[in-house]
């Protein structure tokens, strides 16, 4: 092979593994250096240089005196037909292992710093253990801890992830991705809502339940900009890709309020509050608010309240007035009241507020109201009631951006 040859053919071994020219020259020069110590009557230690440009190479032998040092340097160059079998064989060994192991080394230099990162991959197996995710030039490792409930991945499948680590091991870098990594969130705003990758607005806070619902606070960082609106976009649109993305999980956003007691009363929409009392520590936060919406406000099993705690960092502690007046002491709504069987509901013709009671009993809230003496326990809603007002009442062109709480795209609901 004439030295033009080989120079193209490095050439092309280097795109083809995707490296570098010199790193694959570094490679070579370790391989041939290798393989001259494999040749009968090679010298103790040797150093292997190459010209790029015309493809010579130098081997300078050394030996090796009682103290260690090198000595008697001379041009030691074999031809081509001295190498030998066994040599030739050892430096094809020796070049795959180090070509090996510098392209573990590159894809780990890769994602190292890409802990944090949006990434796609295709599913290609999936077990009771862990699914794996092709990314092209690598495979990242979903375990099952990090996968949504109830969500059934399927090989050949395409869905995006959250990168919570970057292994370095001795097959190559091991990438642990998330589906329930509240960053998911965020990174899959910051693809459909220009503005927050821009900075203009900007995710605050976050509480997710993975694959029932989540909570974001979000702020402007630009008094003209709406950042509600700028999350749900145009009919919903750009929520909607998220709720997408995230197989149909509900997402109620939420103006961001650096005042805590507004934030709590914010982070419990659809629920309509009336009074939040912050403790003197600021690490739980009474909440009062009407009879017909205290069960909206805790949400089915408590998930909205839940979710709100998260969102804002404080103990949430929610009472109707009626339990206000009674006496019932913050918390203990949950172990003391014993709930009507039954769901609130928006109209969605005039947008009032409906008890469909579990007998299938409808009752306006007005009617409600009117017929309440103060005796019997506000009704409980399930989490039906929450996502179907959040849904109702949620609009980025009739809500105010104070009282949005941009629940999920057109049809969610009726999917269910």
């Amino acid at each position: 092979m004439s030295n033009l040859d080989m120079s193209e053919a490095i050439r092309l071994l280097a795109q083809e593994k995707g490296l570098s020219v010199d790193a694959l020259l570094h490679v070579l020069v370790d391989a041939l250096a290798s393989a001259y110590k494999r040749r009968p009557g090679a010298a103790d230690e040797v150093v292997v240089e190459v010209n790029p440009e015309s493809m010579e190479f130098t081997f300078i032998a050394y030996d090796v005196d009682e103290d260690g040092n090198w000595v008697n340097e001379r041009d030691d160059t074999p031809k081509k037909e001295e190498l030998g079998r066994i040599a030739a064989q050892t430096f094809r060994q020796v070049m795959s292992q180090r070509i090996r192991e510098v392209e573990r080394d590159r894809k780990f230099e890769e994602y190292a710093n890409r802990e944090g990162d949006l990434v796609t991959g295709i599913i290609q197996q999936t077990d009771a253990r862990y699914t794996l995710l092709d990314l092209g030039r690598v495979e990242a490792l979903l375990p099952q801890a990090e996968q949504v409930p109830y969500e059934r991945p399927q090989p050949g499948d395409r869905c995006k992830a959250y990168i919570v680590e970057v292994r370095k091991t001795a097959k190559g870098p091991q990438i642990v991705v998330s589906r329930t990594h509240p960053g998911l969130i965020k990174r899959l705003f910051e693809l459909e809502v220009p503005e927050i990758a821009d900075g203009i607005v900007e995710i605050k806070a976050c509480g997710r339940e993975p694959g029932h619902r989540t909570k974001i606070a979000v702020w402007s960082n630009d008094h003209n900009v709406d950042p509600v609106g700028a999350c749900v976009g145009a009919r919903g649109a750009r929520v909607r890709m998220v709720v997408n993305e995230l197989r149909g999980e509900k997402i109620d956003i939420v103006p961001f309020s650096e005042d805590l007691a507004d934030f709590v009363a914010k982070a419990l929409s659809p629920a309509k509050v009336n009074q939040v009392n912050i403790s003197i520590d600021g690490t739980q936060a009474d909440v009062i608010v009407p009879d017909h919406q205290l069960s909206l406000a805790i949400g089915r099993e408590g998930q909205n309240a839940r979710l709100a705690a998260r969102l804002t960092g404080v103990r949430v502690d929610i009472r109707s007035e009626t339990q206000v007046a009674e006496g019932v002491p913050a918390g203990g709504y949950l172990d003391d009241v014993e709930y009507a069987e039954g769901e609130w509901v928006a109209n969605g013709e005039t947008g009032e507020m409906e008890w469909h009671a579990a007998d299938g009993s409808v009752i306006s809230q007005a009617e409600w109201t009117a017929q309440s003496d103060g005796s019997a326990a506000p009704p409980a809603a399930d989490e039906a009631s929450a996502d179907e007002t959040s849904a109702e009442e949620t609009s980025a062109d009739e809500a105010p951006a104070e009282e949005a709480s941009a629940a999920v795209a057109e049809g969610d609901d009726a999917a269910e």
